[in-house]
């Protein structure tokens, strides 16, 4: 290859590469180079609103107060220097 024929095509590359940025500037960018990979939309919806009986928002809120009691039982523990059981008088 001579050197016009290297110039040329490394002109051509950072043209490319040029393009190529300005296209990922874009907004619209991401949402055309996705195309067929939509979500549904009821995927995407997620209802927060209690049910009764085994439902995700019942286990959410059942593991929220767990972690809210453990850590009201390490801190009585803490401050009052027994085990949570003897300071409830259990043992």
């Amino acid at each position: 290859m001579n050197s016009k024929e290297e110039q040329t095509n490394s002109e051509v590359t950072n043209l490319d590469n040029e393009s190529l940025i300005e296209q990922q500037k874009d907004p619209n960018y991401i949402n055309e180079q996705i195309g067929d990979n939509k979500l549904n939309e009821k995927s995407i919806e997620i209802k927060d609103e209690y049910k009764f009986g085994w439902s995700n928002y019942s286990e959410i809120t059942n593991g929220r107060f767990a972690m809210i009691g453990f850590l009201a039982i390490i801190l009585i523990e803490l401050f009052s220097k027994q085990s949570f059981l003897k300071w409830s008088g259990i043992l």
